[in-house]
């Protein structure tokens, strides 16, 4: 099955005062390459995010950015700076001595100094927050790999198509290139009685060797049964479950290697034409391949 590797996915959860939000970009490569973007707390749930990702997607780099917020009240903790107070009381209080004030120490005045309570953010709980991750991730994974499957169907539509049209080429070179041999041989009587202007009789059986060689040295008959396999496969590769871009960009590999032998092997300009356009096509195949799982 033919899968695109752009796509892009969102998803958020929420559960027990945890919200998770996550955002995954799909984008061409050659390999799986993973970027896991996590809140520096909750940096033990990477490895967990990239195995799930890792089951899922088989190539691409991956982009996932990760947002969690816990607003839970056990989150939420402050610490005195008890130094930082006292050396302001103290402050406060001999200046009260010096200048004979009475008015007691206030609370405020001592909480004016600021700095004296700061928040504390408490080590998350990471077992606690997987259910909530994982939840999160399942969302926004099955959105990507619905979307990379819709955009397959739409570039496995577009190779259809093309292949067709080489295999309809294809058709054409071969019956072109049928009975090579009286091709040559006609060919040859036509070029020698030019030169000759008809004054020398050459050995009709000699003509006939000339040509069978010549159209030995032409004959395209295996590379044309090695094509019709390329096609076959392609379509296999096509229709099979697993991920098929490697192969598949492998097999037009040799599909050029064919069409070049073939290209070079062939004197009719006829032939060399609708090689160079089956070529044509294989290169814009080519190109769309670079973006198949």
């Amino acid at each position: 099955m033919i899968h695109s590797m752009t796509a892009f996915a969102r998803a958020e959860s929420i559960a027990d005062g945890l919200t998770v939000n996550m955002e995954i970009r799909s984008v061409n490569s050659r390999h799986l390459d993973l970027n896991v973007r996590l809140p520096s707390r909750y940096l033990g749930l990477e490895e967990r995010i990239r195995s799930a990702l890792v089951q899922q997607l088989t190539r691409g780099r991956i982009d996932i950015r990760v947002q969690i917020q816990d607003k839970a009240a056990e989150s939420l903790a402050f610490e005195i700076d008890e130094p930082r107070a006292l050396a302001y009381h103290r402050a406060l209080d001999s200046i009260r001595e010096k200048f004979n004030i009475d008015t007691p120490i206030s609370l405020e005045a001592i909480m004016d100094a600021g700095g004296i309570i700061k928040p504390v953010e408490r080590e998350p709980d990471l077992a606690a927050c997987q259910p909530a991750v994982d939840e999160c991730l399942a969302q926004a994974l099955a959105e990507l790999v619905a979307m990379r499957a819709t955009e397959g169907k739409f570039l496995a539509r577009d190779f259809m198509q093309r292949l067709a049209l080489v295999e309809e080429r294809v058709r054409a070179v071969e019956t072109a290139s049928v009975d090579l041999s009286a091709q040559y041989q006609q060919r040859l009587q036509d070029r020698i009685t030019a030169l000759t202007q008809g004054i020398v009789e050459i050995d009709p059986d000699r003509i006939a060797q000339e040509a069978a060689l010549l159209a030995d040295r032409s004959d395209i008959s295996e590379e044309l049964v090695r094509v019709h396999s390329h096609i076959e496969q392609f379509r296999s590769l096509m229709k099979a479950p697993e991920p098929a871009g490697r192969k598949l960009n492998f097999l037009l590999q040799e599909f050029n290697r064919e069409l070049n032998t073939i290209g070079s092997k062939t004197g009719k300009a006829g032939v060399a034409h609708m090689v160079v356009e089956v070529k044509a096509e294989l290169e814009k195949l080519r190109e769309q391949i670079q973006n198949v799982e």
